[in-house]
């Protein structure tokens, strides 16, 4: 079995690879937001447990987290890997899903960052516009108007959500790059990192992961 994990900044691309590694890997993509929110329209034990921290705008305990995962890679499908997106956020959850791994003889076999440079990140972030009508997106690199500032659906101007404003994407990566950075040194620690450069095409991305998995197989 070959346990992946993904990990990347906002912005990065680590969701659009997760998808595409998971098929051509052919192991089930695991994001553990899609995990609570499965749990808790399912009504499992696991489920309840974490919408009541949900409900009160609380993080679930890593250890809820945890149980969700294990119960995740036992279903059939899972047989021959996962590929882990979302979890760990930091090294104490790091070090909970590498103990719970443990006791079943299994361990993360590859950690793969997919790097952007935070000023890069700045820059894919804060390229996205709306349309002031009917809210169709745009991003100023990636999917400009024909017109710059006019929707091409509607006409309607372009405006930008707060959100996405370079200054505040600068403090919300900020916030996020250090704990993220405590995930990468752990793995880079017990030699299972492996990292690709996000700034190149998509495809290119795909195949150095590809490349970065490839070296590990199953009992290695």
């Amino acid at each position: 079995m070959r346990f992946l994990v993904l990990l990347g900044a906002p912005g990065a691309g680590k969701g659009t690879q997760a998808m595409i590694l998971a098929q051509r890997l052919g192991l089930p993509h695991v994001a553990t937001g899609e995990l609570f929110r499965a749990a808790v329209r399912a009504g499992t034990a696991l489920g309840r447990e974490a919408q009541q921290y949900m409900e009160r705008g609380e993080l679930v305990p890593d250890a809820i987290t945890v149980d969700m995962l294990l119960e995740r890679i036992d279903r059939p499908d899972a047989g021959e890997g996962v590929i882990l997106d979302g979890f760990p956020r930091s090294r104490t959850q790091a070090e909970a899903l590498e103990a719970a791994l443990l006791e079943r003889g299994m361990a993360v076999d590859r950690a793969l960052l997919v790097d952007v440079p935070a000023e890069d990140l700045v820059g894919r972030l804060s390229g996205r516009w709306v349309c002031r009508l009917a809210g169709h997106p745009y991003h100023v690199i990636s999917n400009p108007p024909r017109i710059p500032g006019i929707c091409d659906v509607d006409g309607s101007a372009l405006e930008q959500r707060e959100d996405d404003r370079p200054e505040v994407v600068r403090a919300r990566l900020a916030r996020q790059l250090a704990p993220m950075q405590s995930v990468v040194e752990y793995y880079r620690a017990r030699g299972v990192l492996r990292t690709v450069d996000g700034r190149q095409p998509i495809d290119d991305v795909t195949r150095d992961l590809i490349a970065a998995v490839e070296t590990v197989r199953p009992g290695a």
